[in-house]
């Protein structure tokens, strides 16, 4: 049996649309031979479609997309089934009243021949809010080259139900266990994983241990591309048992995969496997698996897919950003340039009176490199106007921290009044641990529709650019459209202490304890959960701790504000961090 991996990249709520992107995927799976397509866990939705599942008009169009798709493949391709993600309604009143369904779509029609057990609801997943949890496996028998196959079917989280190499699991059902009894050919796992640094090795160690307890192949198909800010990488894999060695080791996670998609891209691959399972039809040595991206071009490409496709998908073809001459703009113009295109992106240079020309020639330099189009606009007349309307109400002029924000918020004015008149999306250029202690300005520099970097700390954006600076990053940045040789960001850029210059000789520094300081502090409390005492207990200063966490705490109400973040990390400022504002 021919089996197409179909690693798609939906508009969320886009039924119709969804299906044609299926309907499509199935074309080139069958003129590759497929028999059975697999596409991704809700696959006629996007994941996570969130409260679009409330609207009883859509659960009724799904309906008719799914028969519209049953007659396509009735017309055109009568061979082929193909697996699609839906939401099945459960026939329940209450909420939740959906399952998280796979339906099998033939030329004959459709019906639904699986159904999700374990539902997350941690991090960024709310499912319980919209699904009930199945409570029976799922095993589709399917007759194809002469016999009949049993097919173990599971949706995403009922793969991870291993503690040992998770960390932690949700409490109920395993869903692979449950299945040794049905003595199956082939486990299929539709999934919507999203991207995080080192998630895919942990997914393969998954797959194998799966593979060594049920003793067949595991077939994982991973939803690809950004949705808001959540980005999914696809890196989808087929694991065979047959060569298992240590279905234990993490660190063997890759030397049981047998067939590997690529990141961060939409693909449509087949891979065969002839009976009694489990023996692939070409011996390992020969099947081609290519390496998987090193994790600083993982990330890359993950935060440029999040920026392409929430550009696109929300119906902007432009982008324009602050470009300071410091690291995190200048990280940023990168991404919008390889997401975009660098004629697509737009920087404005603000310079203040405090501005260094260093930095005004490093901000040029980089938009040169880029092929940017750059304008520049003086806030020092807008600085003095300020000062002038707001003396006598202050019986003074703005001073220290008020002046300081005041310039930030000029800036962010100027960047909303560009991108309102040309129609272009707006960058945020911030951060996480700016975000994290506050070191950002309301209305001024966390203005925008999208705050690209606002998962990665300041000595991961650091990391990340003196890798795009490497020569090991050439291939990654000729393939994305970037100049190929030589610096990108600049090591003028990299080697700057960091500094807002919103006063004379002002380094971040002055404010906040060195980022190689801070930093670990805040993983280990946002990350890891770890308390002030434990922090101290661990080598942490006790007044540095309370510090951070004083900052930490004090900066909620403008996270609040901030716009959309794209996920790369374990816990990030979104909808998987939900802190109280008034709160001690």
């Amino acid at each position: 049996m021919r089996l197409a991996l179909a690693q798609l990249n939906p508009l969320v709520g886009d039924l119709a649309g969804n299906g044609e992107l299926i309907l499509a995927a199935s074309r080139q799976a069958a003129a590759q031979g497929a028999d059975l397509v697999l596409t991704p866990e809700l696959s006629l939705w996007g994941y996570p479609p969130r409260d679009l599942l409330l609207r009883p008009s859509l659960i009724a169009k799904q309906g008719a997309v799914l028969n519209q798709l049953a007659a396509s493949l009735a017309q055109e391709l009568p061979q082929l089934a193909v697996l699609v993600g839906m939401a099945e309604p459960s026939g329940a009143a209450p909420l939740p009243n959906l399952f998280n369904a796979v339906a099998l779509v033939e030329a004959g029609g459709w019906r639904v021949v699986a159904r999700k057990r374990l539902l997350p609801t941690y991090d960024v997943f709310d499912e319980q809010r919209y699904f009930c949890a199945a409570t029976a496996p799922s095993v589709l028998e399917l007759k194809r080259g002469g016999r009949t196959w049993r097919l173990g079917l599971t949706i995403c989280e009922d793969l991870w139900v291993e503690e040992e190499l998770q960390g932690h699991r949700l409490a109920g059902a395993d869903p692979v266990a449950e299945l040794l009894s049905s003595r199956i050919d082939l486990l299929l796992n539709l999934s919507a994983s999203p991207f995080g640094q080192a998630k895919v090795a942990l997914r393969q160690s998954l797959a194998r241990r799966a593979a060594s307890r049920l003793a067949c192949p595991v077939v994982y198909v991973n939803q690809v591309g950004g949705n808001d800010e959540l980005v999914f990488d696809g890196a989808s894999f087929v694991v065979d048992a047959s060569f298992v060695v240590d279905a234990s080791s993490v660190v063997d996670a890759g030397s049981a995969v047998v067939s590997q998609l690529a990141s961060c891209k939409e693909q449509v691959s087949c891979w065969e496997v002839n009976g009694p399972a489990p023996a692939t039809s070409l011996p390992p040595s020969s099947l081609p698996v290519a390496p998987l991206p090193t994790e600083n071009e993982q990330l890359f490409r993950a935060l440029v897919l999040g920026v392409a496709d929430y550009a696109r998908k929300c119906g902007f073809s432009s982008a324009l950003l602050g470009l300071s001459g410091g690291i995190d703009s200048a990280l940023v113009a990168v991404i919008a340039a390889a997401a975009l295109g660098g004629e697509r992106v737009q920087v404005l240079m603000m310079p203040s009176p405090w501005s260094s020309a260093g930095s005004l020639n490093d901000a040029q330099a980089l938009a040169g490199r880029l092929g940017l189009g750059s304008r520049t606009a003086e806030i020092a007349a807008l600085m003095a106007s300020f000062d002038t309307t707001l003396t006598p109400v202050l019986a003074g002029p703005p001073s220290g921290l008020s002046a300081e924000n005041l310039q930030s918020r000029i800036r962010g004015t100027l960047l909303m009044a560009v991108a309102n008149q040309q129609g272009q999306l707006l960058l945020s250029t911030g951060n996480k641990s700016e975000l994290a202690v506050g070191y950002c300005t309301l209305y001024g520099d966390m203005n925008g529709g999208l705050a690209v970097i606002g998962d990665l700390y300041k000595t991961s954006v650091f990391e990340l650019c003196a890798w795009l600076d490497s020569a090991a990053a050439g291939p990654c940045r000729r393939e994305l459209g970037l100049p190929g040789d030589g610096e990108l960001v600049g090591r003028a850029i990299r080697d700057k202490p960091p500094s807002a210059e919103l006063r004379p000789d002002q380094l971040d520094s002055d404010s906040l304890p060195d980022y190689a300081v801070l930093d670990p502090i805040l993983k280990a409390y946002i990350e890891e959960l770890a308390s002030p005492e434990q922090l101290i207990a661990s080598g942490t200063p006790a007044e540095l701790a309370e510090r951070v966490m004083q900052l930490l705490r004090r900066a909620e109400f403008k996270r609040r504000q901030a716009p959309p973040l794209l996920k790369i990390g374990g816990r990030a400022f979104g909808s998987g961090w939900r802190m109280p504002i008034a709160a001690r």
